[in-house]
């Protein structure tokens, strides 16, 4: 993990972002329970890099003023068109702390349902946990590979360790397993149905 230096915005300055991006700087907020608010700039490729490597919700090492800390990411923002960072919050994490963050789900042996025919249809994303700063996973892991067809998937099923606190419903489904060539006729059928439909509506229209 890197040591991100993050350059204060000066209130008093009326800033430009789009000017601060084109020079190679993404804006960001930071805020805990030891300092305000604190608006700042980092280098954009420094921070894509450390993106990269601990993910959209994972801790970093950051310096400041002078003082170096740690911080969980809370919010990254990216542009629609080009996927590039151009917001991001962070919260101050003092020492090792309980905290909760969301973090991304990792299914494993998805290649294996898809031999099979079969198709993992995925609910959830990502999965809330609560643990200390220090135990935060990158992701979590969950096997599908012995799935059978019609099996759900709960966050129940992932696994975690006990110095980790599943947050969301247990009994939520994150992801099920179907048939593909029945996902492939279901689509058909609602293509044709909706194909039909607008038949009827242009002759309508036309009627009048």
């Amino acid at each position: 993990m890197n040591n991100l230096c993050l350059k204060e915005r000066n209130l008093k300055i009326k800033h430009n972002t789009k000017r601060e991006r084109r020079e190679g700087y993404t804006p960001g907020v930071i805020y805990g329970k030891s300092m305000k608010n604190l608006l700042f700039e980092v280098g954009s490729l420094e921070l894509a890099k450390e993106i990269s490597s601990v993910g959209d919700h994972g801790m970093i090492n950051f310096s400041i003023n002078g003082t170096e800390e740690k911080a969980l990411i809370k919010e990254v923002q990216r542009d629609p068109v080009t996927h590039k960072i151009i917001h991001i919050d962070l919260e101050e994490i003092c020492g090792d702390e309980k905290i909760q963050s969301e973090v991304p789900i990792h299914f494993v042996g998805e290649k294996w349902l898809m031999k099979k025919g079969e198709v993992l249809q995925k609910e959830k994303a990502v999965v809330k946990v609560s643990c200390n700063a220090s135990d935060l996973p990158k992701s979590v892991d969950i096997d599908v590979s012995k799935g059978e067809l019609g099996q759900l998937f709960k966050f129940a099923d992932l696994e975690v360790g006990s110095e980790i606190s599943i947050m969301d419903d247990l009994e939520g489904v994150i992801a099920s397993i179907s048939n593909e060539r029945k996902l492939v006729s279901d689509l058909h059928a609602e293509e044709k149905i909706n194909g039909v439909d607008d038949t009827e509506d242009s002759n309508k229209e036309a009627e009048k």
